[in-house]
């Protein structure tokens, strides 16, 4: 309170009539063009926000899709696997089937083989039993038939003996 004893009187209502004056200039004069600023500053924060908000939906959009899509993908991968999982047992399916057919062949192909070789093997066996028997009954016999008619009666025989 003490500094209340410098000023007087006159000088308070001094000091509150410039006051008053000077509000009521600037309220003439600048009052519109501040409260149009201010106006203006926020209708802009206020655009700026909705702006803000759109962008929000927007990228939640974007990222709805973006999931949409990479779930789409990921279902088309495990798909396209499954196919070629599902492919890559067709050609095992067909390979072993293929082996087999040619183990199948080769069995076969050696079963002819062994055939041939019996049969030349017996058909060596009979020459081999004609001309032993032939030289059996030469001892035996004395004498001698032709070679040819020997053969002949030596293979009926053993003809007669396959047979029976």
């Amino acid at each position: 309170m003490e500094f209340l004893k410098f000023l007087s009187a006159s000088e308070i209502v001094a000091q509150i009539v410039n006051f008053l004056l000077l509000l009521f200039l600037l309220r003439l004069f600048f009052w519109k063009r501040i409260l149009k600023l201010l106006d203006e500053r926020k209708a802009r924060i206020t655009s700026e926000f909705k702006n803000i908000e759109e962008a929000k939906k927007g990228m939640e959009g974007l990222k709805a899709e973006y999931e949409t899509k990479l779930n789409s993908i990921e279902a088309i991968t495990k798909v396209k696997i499954q196919e070629a999982v599902d492919e890559g047992k067709i050609k095992a399916v067909e390979i072993i089937k293929k082996a087999n057919l040619e183990a199948q062949k080769n069995i076969d192909s050696a079963r002819a083989d062994i055939k041939y070789e019996i049969n030349k093997a017996k058909e060596q066996l009979k020459e081999e039993i004609i001309d032993l028997t032939i030289g059996a009954v030469e001892g035996v016999i004395k004498d001698k038939l032709t070679e040819a008619d020997d053969k002949k009666i030596v293979e009926e025989f053993l003809k007669n003996i396959d047979k029976a």
